[in-house]
C-alpha cells in the first residue's frame, strides 16, 4: 500500500531524515518497523513569518516495493549511420537538442568553439590569476556553455515550453542528486556540473553522435533560401538536414555573421547592472528573521527583489537576477578589453558571501545613439559598457567596485570590503562606469530594497561591475508554431542566444522542442513521437 502525505513542519522535522520519518509515520498512525519506506517528493520553505515552516509532500510505502524515482533515461538508440542534424553550441540547449535528435533516430553533430569541460578549467584559472581572456574558452564558451560554471539553478516558470520533470530526470540519470526532484528551487552546484556535463557528452557519443570541440562556425551554406550547412574556422564544409543554432547569449560573432549574411535578426531589450555582495549571514538574518546564524537545518537563504523606478519620466524595473547564496563572483568576459562579472555557488552553498545580479531593464528606446547599428544596437551598447568597466578597473580583470550606500549617495569608497572575486577590486565611482539611466535607477532601487528588507541597504555590502550578460541583446526570429526561422528555411534558432530561454531548464526544453520541430518537417518523424 502507498499513501501520500502533505505536511507543514519545523525545519528540523523536514531536513533531518530520521526525525521526518518519525513524524510522517506518527501522522499515519503507523509503528516504525521494517518494510515501511518514506520518501519526500516535494519541499519548499515558507519564511514569510518569524516561525519558519517547511511544506513537505511525501510518499509512504507500507510493505510494498519502493518504486524507482525516475525511469531509465540513458537507453538511447544507435544513430551512427543515420542522417545528421547539425547543432551549433554545446550548452544546455545544444546538448538536450542532441539527445532528443538521438531519441528520434537521427545523428547529431555538435560544433563547440570552446574546449571540453576538463580542458576548459585551465583557461578559467588564467582569467582569475593572470587576467588573460581566451576568446574561445572562458566562463561562457566551452562544453556546457555558461551553465557549466554557474550555480546550476534549475528553477523555471517556463512550463509551457515542455516537460520540466523530464529535464530533471535526465539530469538525475546523468549524475545530479535526486534532491533536484524534491526542492522547490533546485540547484546542482558549480562543483558538480562539470561531471554531469561530461556524462551528457558520453551519452551522445555512445549513441553515435559527434561532438567537435575547438571548432568555431565562421560561415553558413545558404542555397535557395535554405540553410544547408555550416563552414568551420578551418574551412570544413558540413551539411545536414538542418541547423539548430544554440550559441548562447554571448556569441557576438554569430550575431554579426547573421547580420552580414542578411539573415533576419532583431535588437532585443535586456537588462544591465552590477553584482551586489553581502555576507551570507546578513542575508540569512534578513530572510529568516534570526538574530545570529540560521541554525543547523535551514539552507543558506536566497532572495528575490524587484522595484519600479522612474528616471526622466520613464518607468523601468530594477530586479535581482541569478542570486547565489554562499557563492562567489567570477570574471565572465569573452574577449580581451572587456570586463563582465557573474555569480555562482557550489552545491553546498557554504561560502561566506551571498551575491546577486542587480540589474535595470534596458529598452531599445533608451539607446537612441545606437540606432545606427540597427539590429546590433543593444549588443554594441552592452559592449561599450563592458569596455568602460575594463578601463575603470585598470585594463585588467580587476573589477570596479563601490560600497552600496556610498554608491547611492554618490560618495567615494575610501576602502572596500573583502570579496569572493579572485582577480581583485578597485574602488571606483560606479556612476562614472554605468550609464546615467542605469545608475540612477539602481540607486533608487537600493534605497527601496532597504525599506522592504531592513538591513539590506548597508555599506557592509558592495556593488561590483558590470553584470551585463543577463540575456541576449539580439533575437533571432522564428515562427511561433514551427520554431523555424521566419525567412531562412532549415534554421532553428534556439535557447538563450536566440532570445527564447533564460536558464538551464528553459534552454534544455527549447533545445528538445527545436529538435522535434526540425525532424517533424524535414525528417521521417510524425506527430505521435512528439513529447
Amino acid at each position: 500500500m502507498k499513501k501520500d502525505l502533505s505536511l507543514q513542519l519545523k525545519p528540523e522535522e523536514a531536513y533531518d531524515d530520521l526525525t521526518f520519518r518519525s513524524v510522517a509515520l506518527k501522522k499515519l498512525g503507523l509503528k516504525d518497523e521494517e518494510g515501511i519506506f518514506v520518501r519526500q517528493t516535494r519541499r519548499s520553505i515558507d519564511a514569510r513569518s518569524r516561525q519558519i515552516k517547511v511544506n513537505v509532500e511525501a510518499e509512504v510505502f507500507i510493505h510494498e516495493k519502493l518504486t524507482p524515482l525516475i525511469p531509465d533515461h540513458r537507453n538511447y538508440p544507435s544513430v551512427g549511420s543515420s542522417e545528421p542534424v547539425l547543432i551549433v553550441g554545446a550548452g544546455p540547449a545544444g546538448l538536450f537538442a542532441a539527445l532528443r535528435v538521438i531519441e528520434l533516430g537521427y545523428k547529431p553533430i555538435l560544433f563547440e568553439r570552446g574546449k571540453d569541460v576538463r580542458a576548459r578549467r585551465r583557461d578559467l584559472a588564467a582569467i582569475n590569476k593572470d587576467h588573460l581572456v581566451n576568446p574561445e574558452s572562458n566562463y561562457c564558451f566551452g562544453e556546457g556553455g555558461a551553465g557549466t560554471y554557474s550555480d546550476g539553478k534549475l528553477y523555471t516558470r517556463s512550463k509551457k515550453r515542455g516537460n520540466i520533470r523530464r529535464i530533471m530526470e535526465i539530469l538525475v540519470a546523468h549524475g545530479a542528486t535526486e534532491e533536484i526532484l524534491v526542492e522547490a528551487h533546485p540547484h546542482i552546484g558549480t562543483n558538480k556540473l562539470p561531471k554531469l556535463v561530461a556524462e551528457l557528452r558520453e551519452s551522445i557519443l555512445a549513441a553515435g553522435g559527434e561532438i567537435h570541440f575547438e571548432t568555431r562556425v565562421d560561415d553558413l551554406i545558404i542555397e535557395d533560401g535554405e540553410l544547408r550547412g555550416i563552414i568551420t574556422h578551418n574551412a570544413d564544409r558540413v551539411t545536414g538536414l538542418g541547423v539548430i543554432l544554440a550559441t548562447g547569449h554571448s556569441a557576438r560573432d554569430i550575431f554579426s555573421l547573421l547580420d552580414r549574411r542578411k539573415v533576419l535578426i532583431e535588437a532585443k531589450p535586456f537588462a544591465l547592472g552590477v553584482r551586489i555582495e553581502h555576507s551570507q549571514n546578513l542575508i540569512d538574518q534578513i530572510q529568516y528573521h534570526c538574530e545570529s546564524d540560521r541554525g543547523p537545518y535551514l539552507p543558506p537563504s536566497a532572495y528575490s527583489l524587484v522595484h519600479q523606478t522612474h528616471y526622466k519620466g520613464v518607468q523601468r524595473g530594477v530586479f535581482s537576477f541569478c542570486m547565489c547564496p554562499g557563492g562567489f563572483i567570477v570574471p565572465a568576459a569573452t574577449s580581451p578589453g572587456e570586463l563582465v562579472v557573474n555569480g555562482m555557488s557550489p552545491s553546498r552553498r557554504d561560502g561566506k558571501f551571498a551575491n546577486s545580479g542587480m540589474v535595470a531593464s534596458v529598452e531599445l528606446e533608451d539607446l537612441p545613439e545606437y540606432r545606427k547599428f540597427g539590429s546590433l544596437a543593444a549588443m554594441h551598447f552592452q559592449a561599450d559598457v563592458e569596455r568602460k568597466a575594463w578601463e575603470a578597473g585598470g585594463k585588467t580583470q580587476v573589477a570596479p567596485a563601490q560600497r552600496m550606500v556610498d554608491f547611492a549617495q554618490q560618495k567615494s569608497s575610501s576602502t572596500l570590503l573583502k570579496t569572493s572575486y579572485q582577480p581583485g577590486l578597485a574602488s571606483v565611482n560606479m556612476h562614472e562606469v554605468l550609464p546615467d539611466f542605469i545608475a540612477h535607477r539602481l540607486a533608487d532601487a537600493f534605497v527601496a530594497f532597504g525599506k522592504k528588507k531592513p538591513g539590506y541597504f548597508t555599506n557592509e555590502a558592495q556593488i561590483i561591475g558590470v553584470e551585463s550578460r543577463t540575456s541576449s541583446p539580439v533575437r533571432i526570429p522564428r515562427d511561433r508554431e514551427t520554431f523555424e526561422h521566419t525567412s531562412l528555411r532549415r534554421l532553428y534558432p534556439c535557447g538563450e542566444g536566440a532570445g527564447y530561454a533564460g536558464g538551464i531548464v528553459s534552454a534544455a526544453m527549447d533545445g528538445e522542442r527545436c529538435a522535434e520541430y526540425l525532424l517533424l518537417k524535414y525528417g521521417k518523424v510524425d506527430a505521435s513521437q512528439a513529447l
